[in-house]
C-alpha cells in the first residue's frame, strides 16, 4: 500500500469540473482500495464534503493573483493576505471561478508552469514546509502539466516521486496570446524532467499531448472510473429524456442540444420527448444560459433546467434520463459523464470529435458534423429503434464494469505508483 499526496486545483464547485470530479474520485478509489490518501487543493477550497480535502489551503487564488499583478517584488502586506485569504473573499472569487480563456491570468499560467518567480517561491515552499512536516508522502501525484513548477520545486528539494496527470492543458495554454503560448509550451517542455511518470485518460489524449510535446515519450493510459454500484438503476423514465450534464455553457454545446431539441420535437418523431439540463454554471455564463431559455421558450414544458449543482447528486440525475448527450465544441479527452452514463446503463449520443469514439464505442451513437441537424437525426435514430437502443444499454452497462469502474481504475493507478518508486 502507498501513501499518496493528490494536488488538484479547486474551481469553487459551483459547476461540474470534469477533471476536478476525475482527481476526486480517483483519490476516493484509492481509499477504498486501502490505500493512506491526501488531497491538497489549490487556488479555491473544495465546498463540499465529498470532495475531502486533507490540508490548507496553498496558492489561494485571491493572494496569488494580487501578489503577481502587484507586488512581485515585495510580496503581499500580511494585513492585506489576511482579507484576501478570508472566508468571504474566498468565495466571492468562487462565484467567478471557471474561465475558459486564460486572458488576464498570463503571468499566474506561466509562473505555475516555469516555477521561477518570487511569488510562485513564497507560495511553493510553504507548501513543501507543510509536506515534509506533516504528511511526507511516498508518491505525489499532481493533477495537471499546468503545475510543472511545482514538480520543479519538489525535485529539487525532495526525493519524492512525482506523477502527473495530462488532460486538456492545450485548451487553456492555446487561449493564450501567441507569445505567452510558445513559453509555456516550451516550459512545460524544460520541466518534464521533474516528473517520473505520466498517466491519460484515453489514447487519443496520449497522442494530442505527446504530438504537441515530443519530449514526453511514455504516457499509460488509464480510463477514469466510477463507483459502479451507485449508479446502477434498473428504473427509466416513462417517456425518452435527453440528459445534458455538465456545466452549461457555449463551449459544451448546450446550444447546439437546444436547437436539436427544437427540431425534434417539431418533427414528433420521437413522442413526448422531454429534455433535462443540469451540471451548474458560473456567473459568466448566465448571459448565455437566458439566451437558452429564450430560445426554448416554444417547448419548456418538455425542458427541465436545474439551477443548483451539487457533485453528491450525478448519480440521481442520470437515473432520470434516457440518454446523455453533451455535444462539447472542442476536442474532449474522454468525457467522465459518460462513465457516469454507462455505469447507470444509459447510451451516449456524441459528436465524431476528440475521444468519443474510443470512450463510446457500441455503447452510443457518434455522428458528424457537430451541428444540430446532424445531433437531431442521431437521437432520432436510437430512440426509435429499440433494439438498437438495448444493445447500446446492454454494452454501456458491460463497459462500466469492464474499463470505467472505480475499483480498476484504483488497481492500474497502484500499479503505476509501485512502478514509480522502483525506478527510483
Amino acid at each position: 500500500m502507498s501513501k499518496i499526496l493528490f494536488i488538484i486545483p479547486g474551481s469553487g464547485d459551483s459547476f461540474y469540473c470534469g477533471n476536478c470530479f476525475r482527481d476526486n474520485i480517483q483519490a476516493g478509489a484509492l481509499r477504498k482500495a486501502g490505500h493512506e490518501v491526501v488531497v491538497m487543493p489549490l487556488y479555491l477550497p473544495f465546498r463540499y464534503p465529498s470532495f475531502k480535502s486533507d490540508t490548507p489551503l496553498f496558492f489561494p487564488a485571491t493572494t496569488f493573483y494580487v501578489a503577481e499583478k502587484f507586488f512581485r517584488k515585495g510580496g503581499v502586506p500580511r494585513w492585506l493576505r489576511r482579507i484576501l485569504e478570508s472566508k468571504p473573499m474566498l468565495n466571492i472569487a468562487s462565484s467567478f471561478s471557471g474561465a475558459t480563456s486564460a486572458a488576464g491570468l498570463e503571468d499566474i499560467t506561466l509562473a505555475m508552469i516555469h516555477g521561477n518567480d518570487a511569488v510562485f517561491s513564497g507560495q511553493v515552499h510553504a507548501m513543501l514546509d507543510w509536506i515534509e512536516h506533516h504528511e511526507k508522502p511516498d508518491v505525489i501525484h499532481l493533477s495537471t502539466t499546468l503545475l510543472i513548477g511545482i514538480a520543479k520545486a519538489i525535485g529539487q528539494r525532495t526525493d519524492i516521486p512525482v506523477v502527473c496527470s495530462l488532460q486538456d492543458e492545450e485548451i487553456w495554454i492555446d487561449s493564450l496570446e501567441e507569445a505567452y503560448l510558445r513559453e509555456a509550451w516550451q516550459g512545460i517542455a524544460e520541466n518534464i524532467r521533474y516528473i517520473d511518470r505520466f498517466v491519460t485518460t484515453s489514447e487519443f489524449y496520449k497522442k494530442t499531448v505527446m504530438a504537441r510535446i515530443p519530449q514526453i515519450t511514455d504516457v499509460e493510459v488509464i480510463y477514469p472510473g466510477v463507483d459502479v454500484s451507485r449508479y446502477a438503476s434498473k428504473q427509466y423514465p416513462d417517456n425518452p429524456v435527453i440528459g445534458f450534464f455538465y456545466r452549461m455553457n457555449r463551449e459544451n454545446g448546450l446550444d447546439i442540444l437546444a436547437e436539436a431539441f427544437l427540431k425534434l420535437k417539431k418533427r414528433d418523431t420521437v413522442k413526448n420527448l422531454k429534455l433535462k439540463i443540469a451540471g451548474g454554471y458560473t456567473a459568466q455564463d448566465k448571459r448565455f444560459l437566458k439566451g437558452i431559455r429564450k430560445l426554448l421558450r416554444p417547448c419548456m414544458d418538455d425542458v427541465e433546467i436545474c439551477h443548483t449543482y451539487h457533485p453528491d447528486n450525478h448519480a440521481d440525475f442520470y437515473k432520470q434520463i434516457t440518454l446523455v448527450c453533451v455535444p462539447v465544441t472542442f476536442d474532449e479527452s474522454v468525457g467522465l459523464y459518460l462513465c457516469e452514463a454507462f455505469a447507470a446503463g444509459r447510451p451516449a449520443v456524441e459528436p465524431a470529435t476528440g475521444s468519443f469514439p474510443e470512450i463510446t464505442g457500441d455503447a452510443g451513437i457518434t455522428y458528424s458534423p457537430n451541428n444540430s441537424d446532424a445531433l437531431a437525426d442521431a437521437i432520432e435514430k436510437i430512440l426509435t429503434d429499440t433494439e438498437w437502443y438495448e444493445r447500446c444499454r446492454e454494452n454501456a452497462l458491460k463497459m462500466s464494469q469492464t474499463r470505467y469502474c472505480d475499483e480498476v481504475m484504483a488497481e492500474r493507478l497502484a500499479k503505476v505508483y509501485e512502478k514509480t518508486k522502483k525506478n527510483l
